[in-house]
């Protein structure tokens, strides 16, 4: 594990997230529906969260917590609504310096409060909805076809889907 821990672990989920890899836009029907439905399942998830013992939860080689969870679904949201939106200038996409998952910092590991939910829920159904209103603006061609090196836009939306990652890390706790 890359990360000293000296807290007692929960146990894997026994059924750990689908990876990116395995999700596919078939279950939604755009790249911003595929991205809202990312965001109602985390905050479905973290409305049972309220109830964390303070164990945080190992998967693979990092570990999660509430508070973890949402901050890496905002910061994947933020990291790649930056890079999608710098393609459409011109520009090149700025490197973010997060550390990611591969910390857990104190504020992680604080309890997971109603107002902690509310504020969740503010922050990642804004972020959604700019997402949303961003990949609604593109046409077919620029989703499919889009500016810059990377993934076309079409895909960027399909791998941030894939931030259920994080939420299911810690999965239904009620």
């Amino acid at each position: 594990m890359r990360e000293a821990c000296t807290r007692t672990l929960r146990p894997a989920p026994k059924q750990p997230a689908p990876s990116v890899n395995r999700m596919s836009e078939t279950a939604h029907d755009t790249p911003a529906a595929s991205v809202t439905a990312m965001v109602d399942h985390v905050l479905a998830l973290a409305a049972t969260w309220t109830a964390w013992d303070g164990i945080p939860a190992p998967v693979d080689d990092r570990v999660y917590t509430p508070h973890k969870a949402i901050r890496r679904v905002a910061d994947h949201m933020i990291d790649h609504l930056s890079e999608l939106e710098a393609r459409l200038a011109g520009e090149e996409p700025r490197p973010d310096h997060w550390h990611a998952s591969a910390i857990t910092t104190e504020a992680d590991r604080a309890p997971f409060t109603e107002e902690d939910l509310e504020e969740a829920r503010s922050r990642l159904t804004r972020l959604a909805r700019i997402w949303a209103n961003r990949l609604e603006a593109l046409t077919a061609e620029q989703l499919d076809d889009s500016p810059g090196e990377g993934w076309s836009f079409r895909e960027l939306a399909r791998h941030l889907a894939g931030s259920t990652y994080y939420a299911d890390a810690l999965g239904d706790l009620s």
